[in-house]
């Protein structure tokens, strides 16, 4: 009795949560109908998940047409720049909080988490003034200096955390070895640490990728826009503005991280959930 009992609680919990991922796909469904249906689908009838005419003339116009590839290149660029810059720095630094013990520690930690929390849109204007002074306004170089010091800090607290549970035994085997802390760190530690690294590299691409503040903000040439920004530019103009093609770019540009999360999912979810386990 106790079974079939489990096995019927069980059969309702899987189909609520079938319902529930189907609900969060409808917009993602309409989206891409939407992409492949005439100009001025969005504004024609009801809502309809299968258009009368179907055809992928959005894509080749947003590809062809529009400086998409353009657009998808400036935000690779700062997406991976500020993912190695940030990840880099991360990486040594939450090491160090996790394995030192000095004076200050704790409130550099707390100072960090409370800067995290500081809105960053309060700092725009000091940011501008200063990269204009210096000459780091439209680059590159200056946009991923700020994702990266963003990213950061985020990035140590998440990785301290995982650090914590690899057993400090496995590093004082590999000092007998003869290891040093630098061979020690890059081929001991950063292996066994490998789920968390990528699960927050990936989450800091995530974030660059779809940024739009500031690289609006600081990117001020049509050359230099970002996905973001490229999109809003689509949408931008009252009387040239289409749905359809917006649509087909914003598909695009939710493609590469569709393909990263499932080439990294086993990494995902080992990355989640062992920080929680205490080695």
């Amino acid at each position: 009795m106790k079974k079939i009992k489990k096995t019927i609680q069980l059969t309702v919990l899987h189909i609520f949560y079938i319902i529930l991922c189907f609900l969060g796909l409808v917009p993602v469904l309409y989206a891409f109908s939407l992409s492949i249906s005439e100009s001025g689908g969005a504004l024609s009838g009801g809502m309809s998940f299968f258009p009368e005419h179907p055809t992928f003339d959005n894509y080749y116009e947003i590809v062809v047409e529009e400086p998409f590839l353009l657009w998808f290149k400036n935000s690779m660029i700062l997406s991976v720049g500020t993912m190695v810059l940030a990840i880099s720095l991360a990486v040594t630094a939450a090491y160090a909080f996790s394995r030192y013990r000095y004076r200050g520690r704790r409130t550099v930690l707390n100072l960090l988490l409370l800067l995290n929390a500081f809105p960053q849109i309060l700092s725009m204007f000091a940011l501008f003034r200063l990269f204009k002074n210096i000459g780091l306004l439209n680059s590159r170089m200056g946009l991923i200096i700020i994702y990266a010091g963003s990213m950061c800090i985020f990035s140590i607290w998440n990785m301290k955390g995982y650090f914590d549970t690899i057993p400090v035994e496995i590093e004082e085997a590999s000092k007998i070895d003869g290891a040093n802390d630098f061979q020690m760190l890059y081929k001991i530690v950063m292996p066994l640490a490998m789920p968390a690294i990528i699960v927050t590299s990936v989450m800091v691409l995530i974030f660059v990728w779809n940024e739009y503040l500031f690289s609006t903000t600081f990117m001020l040439s049509e050359e230099s826009y970002t996905l973001a920004g490229g999109l809003y530019q689509l949408q931008a103009d009252d009387y040239s503005r289409s749905w359809p093609l917006f649509s087909a770019a914003a598909i695009l540009v939710s493609l590469p991280i569709l393909i990263i999360f499932f080439c990294i999912q086993k990494y995902m979810v080992s990355g989640l959930t062992a920080g929680g386990v205490k080695g």
